[in-house]
């Protein structure tokens, strides 16, 4: 690579959060993460033309993984783009994209014997019909491994990165090591303030393998997530920051799945707690927030460690 590709955060508003998607100023442009349905019309497409670009222009959607706030503009944007652009994603995330349903499926399989609420299921299909934009089939499916070319002498190269979720992948800018990881990497979580993941072993090992073997130069994530201490980074980190994240989120994640298996060893009890059955845990970490709040990371992280505890 001769040059340094310029890379743009394109910011959404939704609610309490700002959903963060990346240009990447390729000869052939990317965008890394598609907010949801409103997404690409009100916030990509006029700052893109703030920066003298046209989101008819993009040529690849890399999504890194299958979460509503990911890929729920997806269809609107590859429509924008006449669908022209390729829409990429991990094939074990792949439901998520052709159906809304799977999104509500995901919510009983794990959330919902935890919450239970008897409305839960209807508020989830409200949410999914009204911010994702459209079913659709991905153009691309990846495994991790493979190298996409964005023209010219650019290339970003796709790694797995399992743990958030079973198809959250790494996209990479080859030469300059700019890393786009999506929630793949929690630190101490981001507005609920609990690290969210499905699958505690590969979640570890992934932080640890972009630490050791990716080493990024430039890291963006897909919320400002929190240090401990609950000062927020910025979507953007540098290399230091990158490492420091890393770092933390290998501790904390440490620090959880330690409490964890103390709770599932001693037997869990169904109490008056919000955070029944793994209250020991949130008292354990010092975690006051609201465990209901959604996406209730705090239950489908406890979850995890529950599934593959072995005493």
């Amino acid at each position: 690579m001769t040059h340094e590709v310029k890379v743009h955060p394109l910011v959404s508003p939704w609610g309490r959060f700002g959903l963060y998607g990346f240009f990447i100023d390729a000869p052939e442009p990317a965008i890394v993460d598609t907010g949801i349905a409103s997404s690409p019309a009100e916030g990509m497409a006029p700052a893109l033309a703030a920066l003298g670009r046209r989101i008819e222009d993009v040529r690849w959607i890399l999504l890194t993984h299958g979460h509503i706030d990911h890929v729920g503009g997806a269809h609107a944007l590859w429509e924008l783009t006449g669908r022209r652009a390729q829409v990429v994603i991990h094939e074990a995330d792949a439901p998520l994209l052709r159906s809304r349903r799977a999104h509500v499926q995901n919510y009983l399989d794990v959330r919902q014997g935890y919450l239970n609420d008897p409305d839960g299921e209807a508020k989830q299909t409200a949410a999914a019909e009204a911010v994702i934009s459209g079913e659709m089939e991905p153009t691309l499916l990846v495994k991790g491994g493979e190298t996409l070319s964005l023209g010219g002498d650019v290339d970003v190269s796709v790694h797995a990165i399992p743990g958030h979720t079973a198809g959250s992948v790494a996209y990479v800018v080859d030469g300059q090591r700019s890393v786009f990881v999506g929630d793949a990497v929690q630190v101490h979580g981001a507005a609920n303030g609990f690290p969210g993941y499905e699958d505690p072993d590969a979640y570890r090992a992934s932080v640890r393998y972009l630490l050791d073997e990716v080493r990024p130069r430039h890291l963006y994530l897909g919320h400002p997530y929190r240090r401990a201490d609950g000062v927020a980074y910025g979507v953007e980190l540098d290399a230091a920051q990158a490492e420091e994240a890393l770092r933390e989120s290998l501790d904390i994640e440490a620090r959880v799945g330690a409490a964890a298996r103390r709770c599932l060893r001693a037997g869990l009890a169904e109490t008056d707690s919000p955070y029944s059955p793994f209250a020991p845990v949130a008292e354990e970490v010092g975690y006051t927030g609201d465990p209901a709040l959604e996406p209730s990371p705090f239950f489908t992280t406890l979850h995890g460690y529950r599934r593959s505890f072995h005493p």
